[in-house]
């Protein structure tokens, strides 16, 4: 889980305006940032199996968002997986 101001530190470069926490940039940047902290957590934990599946099922939101993004808006898509290194 993300504490306040680590998620605060996420939203900021990726926010549209002062008070943006919906939008599916930020909503992205979040998920990858739970997404690389629960990869990093079952490099040591391999035989968790609750938090593989917790961690596959953010990987399948994260993806909707992106494909959401890609319908409506290209360039912002291409920006966000270059600024948060997703490959797609």
């Amino acid at each position: 889980m993300l504490d306040k101001e680590s998620k605060a530190g996420v939203m900021a470069p990726h926010r549209q305006h002062d008070t943006d926490t919906g939008s599916p940039q930020v909503q992205v940047a979040i998920l990858t940032e739970r997404i690389n902290q629960l990869t990093e957590h079952l490099k040591v934990h391999a035989k968790d199996h609750h938090s593989r599946r917790g961690l596959l099922t953010m990987v399948g939101r994260r993806r909707r968002l992106l494909s959401y993004l890609q319908r409506k808006d290209v360039e912002a898509y291409r920006e966000l997986t270059t600024s948060l290194g997703i490959r797609r």
